[in-house]
């Protein structure tokens, strides 16, 4: 399994509504793509920050979904949220409980 995470600021007066548009659009989008698993978005309301991770079977399908242009896409959903360009990073899923 692959972990891929990404890494926001947001407006804080626009937090609400970027974890709506994360809920409402792009966890059922991301369902579409081969190899998804599950997604979650982490925020800090005070600090305004975020982090998206998602779960994949294989990094070759986090790959995939990137190099479709699905993420650019699904980022630029919120590109009237965010205060700084998002990070991003993968990792190996090592151990799990």
């Amino acid at each position: 399994m692959f972990a891929r995470l990404g890494m926001f600021q947001f407006n804080i007066d626009k937090l609400d509504e970027a974890v709506k548009r994360y809920q409402d659009r792009v966890i059922p989008a991301l369902k579409l793509q081969k190899g998804f698993r599950v997604g979650y978005l982490l925020t800090d309301r005070k600090a305004g920050k975020g982090i998206s991770m998602t779960l994949w079977d294989s990094e070759a399908d986090s790959i995939a979904d990137v190099e479709s242009g699905k993420l650019k896409e699904r980022s630029s959903w919120f590109d009237d949220f965010f205060t700084a360009p998002p990070g991003r990073e993968g990792y190996d899923v090592s151990a799990q409980g």
